[in-house]
């Protein structure tokens, strides 16, 4: 099976034949052996269905995986994978060196323009977070404003924005953070939020963490408890996640940096 032992496992680079809108060095096999070829062979043929073709190579080294990621607590080996981020890692394009050489930029954009995928991808926050009594979503400039909304809307809690620095037209509470090369800020509005209010933290990605950091940063300091951060994806390599502490992570896609 895909991702087991080197006698069943497939070659690092397999010729196939893929729709044009599939982002080169993608990998839609999940990390979970045991139930790999279950859901590659129905996703291959939802690809495949496409109009138009192009041959790429899948890389299983540099690649864009889709995590074999349970809607329950705890994950394990014997953890179920949804079928839906299959195809929802499928959507997003990966742009090389954008914005600036050696980057592999993760275009949601084409994401959006699949609204069955696009609510797939808001479904399975809101199956996580369901029930959870979280009375708050607070999103992160800039595209943690397309997935928080419709999140806070399922769960019944209120949008809360974290935005850059004089975005917001009220008075602020700010949150200093570091950058390769200086520093940012991430503010929300005083009282946007409550003491002892239960939060959801969303964006669409991770990379170093700062900006994720300091927005628990900022909310701590406001006394709000953070059931957990959400991202829709994670780069790994970059080891953002090391930066949360033991605040935990949810995330539907790994792609490499």
């Amino acid at each position: 099976m895909w991702g087991g032992s080197s006698q069943s496992s497939l070659s690092l680079q397999q010729l196939v034949t893929v729709p044009t809108f599939f982002p080169p060095f993608k990998t839609l096999i999940p990390y979970h052996s045991s139930t790999s070829l279950r859901f590659a062979a129905p996703l291959l043929s939802h690809l495949l269905s496409r109009r138009h073709t192009a041959t790429i190579f899948f890389s299983l080294r540099t690649s864009i995986g889709a995590m074999a990621a349970s809607l329950q607590d705890g994950g394990g080996e014997e953890d179920v994978v949804d079928s839906r981020i299959m195809k929802i890692a499928s959507a997003i394009r990966v742009i090389p060196d954008f914005p600036k050489p050696g980057i592999m930029f993760q275009d949601i954009t084409t994401l959006l323009l699949e609204p069955k995928l696009f609510k797939d991808t808001i479904d399975l926050f809101v199956e996580r977070y369901q029930g959870k009594n979280i009375a708050v979503v607070a999103g992160i400039e800039a595209r943690g404003f397309i997935f928080g909304p419709p999140i806070a809307l399922a769960i019944g809690a209120k949008f809360v924005p974290m935005r850059k620095p004089k975005k917001l037209p009220g008075e602020v509470i700010s949150e200093e953070y570091s950058l390769e090369y200086g520093t940012d800020c991430i503010e929300m509005h005083v009282g946007a939020v409550q003491e002892g209010e239960r939060a959801l933290v969303i964006d669409d990605l991770i990379a170093t963490g700062g900006t994720l950091a300091a927005a628990l940063k900022l909310l701590d300091r406001v006394g709000v408890e953070v059931v957990e951060c959400a991202c829709l994806i994670e780069l790994p390599e970059l080891k953002g996640r090391d930066r949360l502490g033991a605040r935990p992570l949810f995330v539907l896609v790994k792609a490499d940096a």
